[in-house]
């Protein structure tokens, strides 16, 4: 990725000035500082790009308080790109070596490097948490006040660790399953597993392979599929992003399939951009090109080919339902409808729209890491439209949304329940079929 100075100026220049991205982003809500809007993080990147200011301690500060939400991108007028602009900057901030201290290095070796490049030690991590949890010894060690020994950073989030699942999507899933039904066309697809949505929310993944294979879809499942680098072009870590993309289009090579199926918004919105990542390789460039066109996000896939609507309904009773659009599904992908519609298909679900829906909920990757306070400002915010509108059901579609939106629920004693949309109509799909076994029985 070309660095500010690099870069091509008219993405620079696109921005007008006008405002229109100031309502919609959530730091500049909580400040009313210029510098705490896109139009003023645009600002301090062009003035870097004239060489009226270098990359300091400063700018990483800043740009490490943009949550990267993109709710600037779908209200400005002009199409300013700032998902590059962003991507770019953090990139740049790196490279300067700031801010640089022994923790952060060492947090970022871990995370970055050490685990999230290789899949067979996530899973092992995941397996010792497993069996850390199943066991009750974190409970026990909160309990005895062993958490205090940790760092306050990890003593502050150990209680929010994700429940890992019983098993991963490898256990769940066969490589190549075939759909049964009937539909007059048939489709084969590739389905991403993610990385923490494979530790934490297999199930997910499950139901969106029954899904896809109840819509007439035969789903390619490759077993421990590596990250897809989201988390590293977030972060500035380019090359690796690099390195990821590439695996992954070795992984699942496009030509083979209709459609690569992602479940998880953040992910969709990275794996959209492969070409972007790959452009100047001369052996990748073109199959990333390729990889970008069969990219599509479950709701937006089933949708477009025409999903059935099940003949039962999710759960027993009547239930309602509200819906949290995933920041990068709805700015990043642009996927918003389809995911209301789906669940509009649903037999006994009464829809409630969520206040602010596409406000970000302060997950935001890291988000709540490295600015906790304003994560648990935008969490509380969010919550509270929650709760507001009396559903029993909250649908989410990312799995970093998920936990930050069960954590704050939690936090208020609520019993809100979470899930995936496309949970709900796999339920639906299983209920159908009971039904059917009862009658014939």
């Amino acid at each position: 990725m070309a660095t500010l100075r690099e870069l091509d100026y008219s993405v620079l220049q696109q921005c007008m000035h006008c405002g229109m991205c100031l309502p919609t982003c959530p730091t500049y809500d909580a400040t009313k500082r210029e510098r705490h809007s896109p139009r003023g993080r645009i600002a301090l990147m062009r003035a870097i790009a004239d060489e009226e200011i270098a990359v300091n301690r400063t700018f990483a500060e800043e740009m490490s308080y943009c949550l990267g939400c993109l709710a600037c991108q779908t209200a400005c007028p002009a199409g300013v790109d700032y998902a590059t602009l962003f991507e770019t900057a953090r990139a740049d901030i790196e490279t300067a070596g700031l801010p640089q201290s022994v923790a952060r290095r060492f947090w970022r070796w871990l995370t970055l490097r050490a685990l999230f490049m290789h899949p067979a030690r996530l899973r092992l991590v995941g397996k010792i948490l497993r069996w850390v949890q199943s066991n009750g010894l974190d409970v026990a060690a909160r309990a005895a006040g062993l958490t205090r020994l940790l760092p306050a950073d990890l003593r502050r989030l150990e209680p929010q660790a994700p429940a890992i699942s019983p098993a991963f999507s490898d256990d769940l899933i066969e490589p190549d399953e075939l759909s049964r039904s009937a539909g007059p066309v048939r489709r084969r697809v590739a389905l991403l597993t993610g990385c923490i949505q494979d530790l934490a929310f297999s199930e997910i993944n499950r139901d969106t392979a029954d899904v896809l294979l109840a819509n007439g879809c035969d789903v390619h499942t490759a077993p421990e599929q590596s990250c897809c680098g989201s988390l590293h072009s977030h972060n500035g870590a380019t090359d690796l992003a690099r390195t990821l993309a590439k695996r992954m289009i070795d992984t699942l090579p496009p030509g083979e399939f209709d459609a690569i199926i992602s479940n998880a918004g953040g992910c969709g919105s990275h794996l959209r951009h492969y070409s972007s990542l790959l452009k100047d390789d001369p052996q990748y460039a073109e199959k990333a090109r390729l990889w970008d066109s069969k990219v599509r996000d479950i709701h937006e896939w089933l949708m477009g080919i025409g999903c059935r609507a099940p003949e039962a309904a999710p759960e027993p009773g009547p239930v309602t339902v509200s819906y949290h659009d995933s920041c990068h599904l709805a700015h990043g992908q642009k996927v918003v409808q389809p995911p209301r519609a789906l669940l509009a298909l649903l037999p006994g679900v009464r829809m409630v729209e969520l206040p602010e829906a596409s406000w970000c909920c302060g997950s935001a990757g890291i988000y709540s890491i490295t600015q906790p306070e304003q994560s648990a400002q935008l969490l509380e915010r969010k919550v509270g439209h929650i709760l507001g509108t009396g559903a029993t059901i909250l649908a989410t579609a990312n799995p970093g949304c998920h936990l930050q939106l069960l954590n704050g629920l939690r936090a208020k004693g609520s019993k809100v329940e979470l899930a995936h949309p496309v949970t709900l109509l796999a339920r639906a799909y299983r209920n159908e079929r009971k039904n059917l076994k009862t009658k014939i029985n």
